[in-house]
């Protein structure tokens, strides 16, 4: 129930931001507006003000909104009231009320970072986890445990780290981009999140030029070797009849190395076991755990189990102590410029990974559709009301994104139109726009197809 009201919730705020722009604006430009709509099909609720020219409405489909406006192209206007139709107004008005849908969307979730920021948020320190083998980390030497203190794209000045959110937004942003990176890092730093008096800060490069462009998909962060929070190898609470209570194992046991191979932290004991039944049923294994300041070796047999229809091994016991947590709060003004900054950010990453997608260079898996965005906008109302509004303004910039893309049917779109007719001081034909906004149909249902599928794909595991 949580996750609908939090998804039309979610549907109606940036619906209705959207259409105000336009409204706005068209009204600012002297444009008689008939009607407001929140909503398509048979009207909820209807008002409007007496003397005013727009009615207000709500409608059942809450997929999307309009503003109508007083148009010749659409029904016969009185010769009276022609100054007041959209078509009759300048080029340059034209353009201003169909962009300021998008920019009241990009403009929203300036204010929705900004929030974020005043009110703070929980994340996890910037003490990496143990990376994989193959990683870039683990290539330049991290090996877990470090807290990184500093970052900077190679030749400039570093900056420090708040989060590992910080850090992890920032590696994927230079990746995008092809710059390699340099990190500041104070080693061993794995039981707080302060620096250790006296410990000595070491530089890392990681060199995210090499990897290709095809590399930008939801496993870049592993590439790189971000995938989690330091954790200690700790067990936690052990289920009755599981693996772990059959092999003797106990709550509090540090796990130090399985048959000979060094446990770095939780996130890493919890891959090696989720691996070990990947081909076949786990085999008997030697476990080096230290219990009561004393390292004992223990036999452990894992169960073969599955999870999404993928075969998993299994120790059915809570695997790692808490994970380190910072509160990362900015001022009045600093938050406001670090809005605006991520709202720029995560324009340019969007339009960057749909060039991709068009190109062939990044998956099309990357197109979700409203089920995953109805998943997600009630989980991130789950965990609290900060993440939801991280969340409400990465969905208002993809929707201000998206909508100025120059597709036929989209804001984006009829701005094309308007280029034309500024250069070549008239509108592109009857017989040109009926093709174009087919074309722009065409391409529209095509992504709703791709983000459905790729929506059941990913709740059907």
């Amino acid at each position: 129930m949580l996750t609908v009201v939090a998804f039309v919730v979610a549907l109606a705020i940036l619906i209705a931001v959207h259409e105000y722009g336009h409204y706005r604006v068209a009204v600012a430009c002297g444009v008689k507006v008939l009607r407001f709509s929140i909503g398509f099909g048979k009207p909820l609720l209807r008002w409007q003000k007496k003397g005013a020219d727009t009615e207000f409405v709500i409608g059942a489909i809450p997929l999307g909104g309009y503003v109508r406006m007083l148009d010749e192209r659409e029904a016969p206007v009185a010769a009276e009231e022609r100054h007041l139709a959209f078509n009759a107004q300048p080029l340059r008005s034209r353009a201003a009320i169909v962009a300021a849908g998008p920019l009241a969307n990009l403009l929203l979730a300036v204010v929705l970072y900004a929030c974020v920021n005043w009110m703070g948020v929980r994340e996890p320190a910037a003490i990496v986890g143990a990376p994989p083998a193959a990683s870039l980390l683990a290539q330049a030497g991290v090996q877990g445990g470090e807290k990184v203190v500093a970052m900077a794209l190679e030749g400039e000045e570093q900056q420090p780290v708040r989060s590992l959110e910080d850090l992890r937004w920032f590696v994927a942003q230079a990746a995008l981009n092809g710059k390699d990176v340099v990190l500041g890092v104070v080693p061993g730093v794995a039981s707080g999140i302060a620096p250790r008096a006296g410990a000595a800060q070491r530089e890392y490069r990681l060199p995210l030029s090499r990897l290709d462009a095809a590399d930008a998909d939801a496993k870049l962060l592993e590439k790189i070797g971000l995938t989690h929070p330091w954790t200690e190898a700790v067990l936690g609470d052990l289920e009755p009849g599981s693996a772990a209570e059959k092999s003797q194992l106990r709550k509090g046991d540090k796990v130090l190395a399985i048959d000979g191979v060094a446990v770095g932290d939780g996130g890493q004991l919890r891959s090696m076991i989720r691996a070990s039944g990947k081909e076949q049923a786990p085999a008997l294994q030697d476990w080096l755990v230290s219990r009561e300041g004393a390292q004992i070796h223990v036999a452990v047999q894992l169960v073969q189990s599955e999870d999404g229809g993928a075969r998993i091994g299994r120790l059915g016991a809570y695997i790692g102590a808490p994970v380190a947590m910072v509160n990362v709060r900015y001022g009045l003004w600093e938050g406001f410029a670090k809005g605006v900054q991520k709202t720029w950010e995560v324009s340019t990453l969007t339009l960057k990974m749909m060039g991709k997608m068009v190109i062939g260079q990044a998956s099309l898996q990357n197109i979700s559709g409203p089920l995953t965005i109805a998943e997600y906008a009630g989980k991130s109302a789950q965990i609290g009301l900060t993440q939801y509004i991280a969340f409400l303004a990465l969905i208002s910039v993809s929707l201000g994104v998206l909508n100025l893309l120059p597709l036929p049917v989209l804001d984006g779109g009829h701005l094309m139109y308007y280029l034309w007719e500024a250069i070549t001081g008239k509108p592109p034909t009857t017989q040109w726009l009926e093709r174009l906004q087919k074309g722009g149909v065409a391409v529209l249902l095509l992504m709703m197809c791709i983000a459905f599928f790729n929506d059941l794909s990913r709740l059907l595991g």
